[in-house]
């Protein structure tokens, strides 16, 4: 048997840690990296990524077979989680801070939405 791993190289520009729920939307939400690559990109150990999903925080999309992919959002999400692991957050706060980062985006969008409106 033949035990064949790929790995996928995009090019990192720099990696900017406060990232917030607007990037995660504006990112890419294609599932196209293995475990082993959207670990090393975000710099996270993969067992992290795994209790990561089993807490809800991200949701990769997931083969036929079962296998995790994650996308550029994913990664985005993922370097997010660690910025603020590292600012001493445990999981259940960065979990509320996710959700109000993109209730801050949701809102910035219905207003610029209404801006649009009043200009016509």
């Amino acid at each position: 048997m033949c035990n064949v791993r790929y790995r996928f190289y995009i090019p990192q520009d720099s990696i900017d840690v406060n990232r917030t729920g607007e990037d995660v939307e504006a990112a890419d939400r294609r599932g196209v990296f293995a475990i082993s690559v959207a670990a090393e990109r975000a710099e996270l150990p993969i067992q992290n990524l795994r209790v990561y999903e089993r807490r809800g925080l991200l949701e990769p999309a997931r083969t036929a077979g079962g296998t995790r992919l994650y996308s550029e959002a994913d990664i985005v999400l993922l370097q997010r989680i660690g910025a603020l692991l590292a600012e001493g957050l445990n999981l259940a706060g960065i979990r509320r801070v996710l959700e109000l980062e993109t209730e801050v985006a949701r809102l910035r969008a219905q207003l610029g939405r209404r801006g649009g409106e009043r200009g016509r």
